[in-house]
């Protein structure tokens, strides 16, 4: 098997699985989507060009992952609904914890994604173009 034949499937096991977890964070409320969706976009892209294409017209992702190649931006609404997620889950870790140890390390690094995740941009306004 050629070289490109092997990254190639391993760019599209990453973006089916990639779109699965993504697919699972509709109903998780725990799991994000947009990352994961995105992520999809970028293995699909190098791994299926018909299935990158598909997830760029898709109704529901398409909107948020060509946000991201165009600008960088993640919407306001997707930014919220993220915090809000991240912050229900710090809530019941520290209250079903038994050493709060753990749960401290994941509330940080869930702290650091959430900055990162303000400080991305927000597309322009679709209502305008």
């Amino acid at each position: 098997m050629s070289e490109s034949v092997r990254f190639r499937w391993a760019w599209l096991t990453l973006a089916y699985v990639s779109l699965g977890l993504g697919i699972i964070g509709i109903f998780v409320p725990v799991m994000p989507t947009s990352p994961f969706v995105i992520v999809a976009a970028l293995a699909a892209a190098r791994g299926s060009k018909r299935m990158h294409f598909r997830l760029l017209r898709d109704k529901r992702f398409g909107h948020m992952i060509r946000d991201w190649h165009r600008y960088g931006a993640v919407q306001r609404s997707a930014k919220w609904l993220a915090t809000i997620a991240m912050a229900c889950s710090a809530a019941g870790m520290l209250w079903f914890a038994t050493d709060p140890l753990l749960p401290m390390i994941v509330i940080g690094i869930m702290l650091v994604v959430d900055i990162w995740l303000w400080l991305r941009p927000e597309p322009p306004d679709r209502s305008t173009s």
